[in-house]
């Protein structure tokens, strides 16, 4: 036993006598209260908090506030465990010996949750983070709430905490003030225990806005005499007169909340004097019916303020509060706020859960001294929805898009204690993530390319494999390489290593890019090939894939190595009708010679002064009647015809102008009409059938179509559709009448425009 406490000789020999001497049981009559405190006064007698504050007299501060509101002996007991589980080497086993499982699982999550909150406000965090950091401590602090004990014991804490700052006139940290104002005080609320929540609220206020509070309160003490005595004055009045009445009530003065008093007048733009409820009574009443009796009664012998009547009673607030809040004058004409309400109703905006509590003494067995028999037992389960159904709605009060859930379900906690958990890096940011969420769901949840990077994890400080599960409030610290990616075995469900969507698309991407990668790889290579094959290593390769309408080269070497774009287009491009050769000058010459005319040759092409003449029709402009057309003198084929307008023609002619020679169209023969194959270029937005309309269209003008060669691209952002381009070579007499059925082509669904090549 010796070895499981902390190293504490002078305070270990009394600890392992109590607990030799008492084992799991009671020490003779003693409460366990009693037992808890004596247990860990040796253990904290001299140490301080990281507060400032002496451990002992924060313990004891956190059991007197849990007195005040109600709570049995048995949580008061825990508030000692809770801290004397700091200086225990195996807090939850020597706890668990000594006072039961019960006990030891509160002391595990209530210490806990302490760790995760005093590392998160000590978390180097921006301005900018510090709203999402507390937004995450409050969900923690849901999260860890499953034994709902830990909730009390947390917000007793906290107020204790705050007072020590205040009696000891020390600066309080301004994390832990806002904390405390934005998580704890709507806690307290929401769970109704009214008494911690002013208190949270005013001293938060007093150490965040220290001239406003002072403000504020120096306008109260200016009228505290007179106020004190109109208050005492009318509560004297207000009793004799109800029971005159018949009616025992009992009727209090109530001093009014400083940080309530600032958000009024912040929020409606009033000065002090147009704060009504400075001057309150408060009549307690034992019957429901007694309520509209004193209402009646005030509204009766008082002027009521109009529109300041509201009854909570009837519709009571989200957390359960119920009362009936009006403001009257009194016979000076002052405002004065009265609420109404039962002793129950009291209890309850009093103490809240705290009043009705399900963790009372009710025998020496059981859960936390609970003997959960009979009617009690349901009675147990009632409290614990009702707490379970405000802690909800809490969350509810903070998350915009709302929290689905079944809080009337019976068995276990809802299914909003499940969904996430709440770890921390080795800074103390605290992350969240999906339940069940593993060290590389950490690693992606930080940054995409740790994600990739990981090897190896540690959860506080412990090596652990990669499919390992985390839990809340543990600290992961990713053990990553230098340069690297994902494992496909990360992908495999069966083996447990993501749980998080988003992880598993960053990995899918991860390997999407790879092998896009390595397509364009691949592409490349094959263009680069083609390149050397043609002798054309110059070419710039952007430039490249621009002329053949792409957006940049990798765009290019992607469909080349997808096998989706034909190396013979860029042959094509590469290749440009032969230049002259000066050896065959004497050729050009010949043939520019004039001549006395000749008959149309075969092909239907006439050239002027040589008869019998080799001709052929440049494939990079497809010339057809009536085309204005011209002659070049080519190596070893003769003449070549190609269009006037064709920009090679023009480049060779200006080259070599005595190459070029007069052309012109022959007629041709009526029994056998000549056709040309003439290149049009179709673009359209892309879709399904869209070739076969474009093919019916031809089909349909009697035009034989000889090849089709088509491109898809993807559309850029803003614009509508893929973009389909088509080139197809269709057989023509006259190139006129094509006009006419590109005409025709621009009809059909989808196309944006047709033109000749």
């Amino acid at each position: 036993m010796k070895t499981e406490l902390a190293a504490r000789p002078e305070t270990a020999a009394p600890i392992v006598a109590l607990l030799e001497a008492s084992g799991p049981g009671p020490v003779g009559e003693a409460s366990p209260l009693e037992r808890a405190r004596a247990f860990a006064e040796p253990l904290l007698s001299g140490e301080m908090l990281d507060t400032g504050e002496e451990a002992l007299a924060h313990a004891d501060g956190v059991s007197e506030i849990l007195l005040s509101i109600g709570a049995a002996p048995s949580m008061r007991a825990a508030s000692y465990l809770v801290y004397a589980g700091d200086y225990l080497a195996k807090p939850e086993e020597v706890v668990s010996k000594a006072f039961g499982e019960s006990y030891a699982s509160l002391v595990t999550h209530t210490r806990k949750l302490v760790q995760i909150q005093r590392a998160a406000r000590e978390a180097q965090v921006g301005e900018e983070q510090k709203a999402v950091q507390t937004e995450r401590v409050r969900k923690m602090l849901l999260a860890f709430s499953r034994d709902l004990r830990v909730v009390l014991l947390r917000l007793a804490s906290r107020l204790q905490t705050l007072r020590f700052f205040a009696a000891t006139k020390t600066e309080c940290p301004r994390a832990l003030a806002r904390e405390s104002l934005q998580v704890f005080a709507p806690l307290a609320n929401r769970l109704g225990i009214w008494q911690i929540k002013w208190e949270i609220e005013d001293l938060s206020f007093r150490f965040l806005d220290p001239e406003n509070y002072r403000r504020v309160a120096r306008s109260l003490d200016e009228k505290r005499i007179e106020r004190a005595q109109g208050v005492d004055s009318a509560r004297c009045a207000l009793q004799d007169e109800l029971k005159a009445q018949g009616i025992a009530a009992e009727v209090q003065g109530r001093p009014k909340h400083l940080y309530s008093i600032w958000k009024k007048m912040q929020g409606k733009g009033l000065n002090i004097e147009r704060v009504f409820d400075l001057r309150a009574l408060r009549v307690i009443v034992p019957e429901l019916r007694d309520c509209y009796a004193v209402l009646s009664h005030l509204h009766e012998h008082y002027k009521p303020v109009a529109g300041e009547f509201d009854d909570y009673i009837a519709k009571p607030k989200p957390n359960g509060y119920q009362s009936l809040h009006t403001v009257v004058l009194d016979a000076q004409e002052r405002p004065m706020e009265v609420q109404i309400r039962t002793r129950a109703m009291h209890e309850h905006a009093e103490h809240g859960v705290a009043a009705h509590w399900a963790y009372k003494e009710a025998g020496a067995k059981g859960y936390a001294g609970v003997s959960a028999v009979g009617d009690f037992e349901d009675q147990v389960a009632q409290a614990r929805k009702a707490v379970l159904r405000q802690l909800l709605a809490w969350e509810r009060d903070f998350v915009e898009s709302g929290v689905e859930s079944d809080t009337g379900q019976t068995g276990g906690a809802p299914a909003v204690f499940d969904e996430r958990i709440y770890v921390f890096t080795p800074q103390a940011t605290i992350v969240e993530l999906a339940a069940n969420a593993t060290p590389i769901d950490f690693a992606y949840a930080l940054h995409t390319d740790l994600g990739h990077r990981c090897r190896g994890a540690k959860v506080d400080g412990v090596m652990v494999p990669l499919n390992t599960p985390l839990k809340s409030g543990q600290t992961v610290e990713v053990i990553a390489i230098k340069e690297g990616g994902p494992s496909l075995d990360w992908l495999n469900a069966e083996l447990g290593y993501l749980q998080s969507q988003r992880s598993k698309a960053k990995v899918r991407a991860w390997f999407n890019a790879l092998a896009q990668a390595q397509t364009v790889a691949k592409g490349r290579e094959l263009v680069e090939k083609l390149l050397q094959r043609e002798g054309k290593t110059a070419v710039k390769l952007e430039d490249l894939a621009s002329q053949l309408g792409f957006k940049s080269a990798d765009a290019l070497f992607e469909v080349v190595g997808k096998d989706e774009f034909s190396l013979r287009n860029i042959e094509t491009l590469l290749r440009p009708v032969e230049p002259v050769q000066p050896e065959d000058e004497w050729l050009a010459k010949r043939y520019s010679r004039p001549g006395t005319g000749g008959a149309a040759p075969k092909g239907g092409v006439l050239v002027v002064g040589v008869d019998s003449l080799l001709t052929s029709l440049a494939r990079c402009c497809r010339p057809a009647p009536p085309d204005a057309i011209g002659g070049y003198v080519t190596r070893g084929k003769g003449v070549a015809i190609h269009r006037i307008a064709c920009s090679n023609f023009r480049q060779m002619a200006s080259s070599a102008p005595e190459r070029q020679i007069p052309v012109t169209w022959g007629t041709a023969s009526s029994t056998a009409p000549s056709v040309y194959p003439v290149d049009v270029m179709v673009e359209s937005t892309d879709r399904q059938g869209l070739l076969r309309d474009v093919l019916d269209v031809f089909a349909k003008e009697k035009m034989n179509v000889t090849s089709v060669n088509t491109q898809s691209m993807k559309a850029t952002r803003g614009a509508k559709g893929d973009t389909a381009w088509m080139t197809f070579t269709v057989e023509v007499a006259d190139s006129a009448r094509l006009q006419q059925v590109l005409r025709s082509v621009c009809q059909v669904n989808g196309v944006r425009g047709a033109r000749r090549k």
